[in-house]
């Protein structure tokens, strides 16, 4: 069979039966191996599942269910209590602060775990019930929290990041500081935006009364807050930055800086360590058995000749190499409506980023373009993850919540923030240096 007919045949397979809301994993395994017994025989098919677990082999996949429980750890330790409680009194009195306020607690958050659901977990139950209490619009509750949630794969550390780094041997280091700057560039774009809609429509995020704000002394020792946040922040972003830690080191250092958050907070037990480490697993098996179906199908795909159909097709083009990435960035923002964001680094990666190699630009500016593009996948229906988070929160809160807050609610308050979300994709593609710079200036190349 020719290679472009075999692209037909599998991608529409693939997409087809996405479409029914079967697991990706069960979707993609089940293509690879009838494909590669159907197309190549049994005995390659054994090849291609033995070349996906000996994958399991590399030292950086460790730092996965390491930053996992560190997310797991802070999920629990209280510190999005405290620093909620500090920004509702340093900003509860402007127009739309407290929504602001849980866009920078999410960005705190980013940076101290590899997923976003831990932000837009705690955040959601914390946050959600204060804000409609206070006259906030149900919307503007839910989409700043839900957005400002996905900055947990952008905002190092990353597993989706870890994950790129592995398939493309890009240092994944250099990737988590390349992160930094789009990461905190979106979040600022983020609270412009809830600021400009309260102050156009005070109904959206009305201030609180003069008489329930807190005095300044109250500030000052609600800072205190920030302490454990920040030294965590410093120990794992900083050790790598610095040279002091590899990835998989600071992400230990990471976990065990969780658990003594949790500890400091008085919120540590056994029945917390268990939920923690069960919720750990479940999230690396099913990212890990991801892993294993998308390497198989990828690897079918790239003995059909897929690499050498998808050059022929790129060389052939008479355009802008940049239009060349800008297609690329499209082809993934539909994939990402479809399927897990590790599927895509995973079938995608090994084809386009030798492609961006020849093309003279330089991989770690992409693999960042990728995860800004996966956070957009993260917040569009109908595999948008932080939706699905949200819809659950949501729900855990229906008893604490006045009004319902229906799907069509979540999927309608994060329409405003996508378009922040493809100028930062943008940004980011005309102006590399905005993943590049920071990465340039590590002290030691990890």
């Amino acid at each position: 069979m020719s290679i472009q007919l075999f692209t037909i045949l599998i991608f529409a397979s693939m997409f087809l039966i996405l479409s029914t809301g079967l697991p990706v994993v069960f979707v993609m395994g089940a293509l690879a191996t009838l494909g590669s017994i159907v197309f190549l025989g049994f005995d390659m098919t054994a090849n291609l599942f033995t070349s996906a677990f000996i994958g399991f082999t590399d030292d950086l996949l460790i730092a996965c269910p390491l930053f996992l429980l560190m997310g797991s750890f802070l999920q629990f330790s209280g510190i999005a209590d405290d620093a909620y409680d500090m920004f509702y009194k340093w900003m509860g009195g402007l127009r739309g602060g407290l929504a602001m306020a849980s866009v920078i607690i999410c960005t705190i958050f980013a940076a101290m775990a590899g997923v976003s659901g831990a932000a837009t977990v705690s955040m959601g139950m914390i946050a959600i019930p204060s804000m409609i209490k206070r006259g906030y619009d149900r919307r503007m509750a839910t989409g700043c929290i839900t957005v400002a949630g996905v900055l947990g794969i952008l905002i190092p550390p990353s597993d989706v990041m870890i994950l790129y780094g592995v398939v493309t041997h890009v240092s994944v280091g250099k990737l988590f500081m390349g992160g930094i700057i789009p990461g905190v560039m979106l979040a600022i774009f983020y609270i412009i935006l809830i600021a400009i809609r309260c102050w156009r429509n005070p109904e959206l995020g009305p201030p609180l009364p003069p008489e329930r704000r807190a005095n300044w002394g109250e500030k000052l020792v609600s800072l205190r807050a920030m302490v454990l946040p920040i030294i965590l922040i410093l120990l794992v972003l900083g050790s790598i930055y610095l040279g002091v830690a590899t990835p998989v080191e600071a992400a230990a250092v990471g976990a065990v800086g969780a658990l003594l958050c949790a500890v400091a907070h008085r919120k540590f037990n056994w029945k917390l360590f268990k939920n923690a480490a069960l919720f750990n697993l479940r999230l690396t098996a099913m990212i890990f058995w991801i892993y294993v179906a998308a390497v198989c199908f990828s690897n079918l795909y790239t003995v059909m000749g897929a690499r050498d159909f998808i050059e022929e097709i790129v060389t052939g083009l008479n355009v802008a190499p940049l239009l060349i990435v800008a297609f690329m960035q499209f082809s993934i923002m539909i994939m990402g409506c479809l399927m897990d964001d590790a599927a895509i680094v995973l079938i995608t990666c090994p084809i386009y980023v030798p492609i961006i190699t020849a093309l003279g630009f330089d991989p770690l500016w992409f693999g960042i373009l990728f995860i800004v593009n996966m956070q957009i996948a993260y917040i569009t229906p109908p595999y948008g993850f932080n939706l699905f988070y949200m819809r659950a929160v949501v729900t855990q809160l229906k008893d604490q919540i006045p009004e319902e807050i229906t799907t069509v609610d979540i999927y309608r308050s994060v329409f405003p923030y996508i378009p922040l979300q493809i100028l930062g994709l943008a940004l980011v593609m005309v102006f590399p240096q905005l993943a590049t710079w920071l990465p340039s200036t590590m002290m030691a190349k990890l």
